[in-house]
């Protein structure tokens, strides 16, 4: 009786010395708030504005757009995105089609369409960002994005 009694003991003491079982990812519930996010970006280019645009961005987060350079820093985005609402932009869409990640980072791969207040189609394309989990929201971390329409030439 003794042995059971000791074996019950040092089993429930290895037992209650065990991690707690670490939470499941949810990347369906992640993706949705990624979308959220999307719109959000979406509606501060339609309001003219670009600091809320430069606030999607994480603290070390950087734009790699086409023809310039990397820009990185809240200020230079805000810079970016106010040059782009001044040249006529005022819609910008944001369609998800895939998303995959972990708990700290989640890539997205999608397409955007971007148009002047009166419709007209400036740029569509396709784009990947890396998100960054940041005080407890998704932050753009790296957006990298390329046109499909032709290139211009003269």
């Amino acid at each position: 009786m003794k042995k059971l009694l000791l074996f019950f003991v040092v089993a429930a003491s290895l037992f209650a010395c065990q991690p707690p079982a670490k939470p499941v990812f949810d990347l369906a519930n992640a993706k949705k708030e990624i979308e959220a996010a999307d719109l959000a970006i979406s509606e501060f280019m339609a309001k003219g504005d670009s600091a809320g645009m430069a606030s999607a961005y994480s603290t070390d987060g950087s734009v790699m757009l086409n023809n310039m350079p990397s820009v990185k820093g809240k200020d230079k985005l805000t810079t970016v995105w106010s040059g782009f609402i001044q040249a006529g932009v005022s819609k910008l869409t944001l369609t998800t089609l895939e998303v995959w990640g972990d708990e700290n980072f989640i890539t997205e791969e999608g397409l955007f369409e971007i148009k002047t207040k009166e419709g007209a189609q400036i740029d569509k394309g396709k784009y990947i960002v890396l998100w960054k989990k940041e005080g407890g929201k998704w932050k753009v971390h790296r957006d990298m994005s390329n046109s499909d329409l032709p290139l211009a030439t003269k």
